[in-house]
C-alpha cells in the first residue's frame, strides 16, 4: 500500500499543556488540517500526540500546535518521524 505522501510524527509536548484544554485544542487543529491520530495526557504533565497526514498539512498542524491554547503555552516539542500507521480519525485519549 502506497502512502501517497502521508507522513507521521510522534510528539511529546512540554509546557503548560495539561488542565488548559490542550487536548481539545489539538483535536480542533487536527480537524482544521485534516490530520489523523490521537492526543493524550501523560503522567509527567506532558502531552503525547501521534499525528499523520499530507506533509504540507502536517507542517501547518505543527505550527499551530507550537502556538498553544489560550491559557497554556508550549515550551518545546520532542518530534520523531515514523512510518504512517493508517489512522482514519483523530481521537482524544485520557
Amino acid at each position: 500500500m502506497e502512502n501517497m505522501g502521508i507522513k507521521r510524527v510522534h510528539l511529546i509536548v512540554h509546557g503548560r499543556v495539561q488542565g488548559v484544554g490542550f487536548r481539545w485544542f489539538t483535536s480542533t487543529i487536527a480537524g482544521r488540517h485534516n490530520i489523523h491520530g490521537f492526543v493524550r495526557n501523560l503522567m509527567d504533565n506532558t502531552v503525547e500526540i501521534d499525528a499523520e497526514g499530507p506533509e504540507e498539512r502536517l507542517q501547518l498542524f505543527l505550527t499551530d500546535i507550537q502556538a498553544g491554547p489560550r491559557f497554556g503555552y508550549v515550551d518545546y516539542i520532542e518530534k520523531t518521524s515514523l512510518p504512517p500507521k493508517g489512522y482514519t480519525s483523530f481521537d482524544i485519549s485520557r
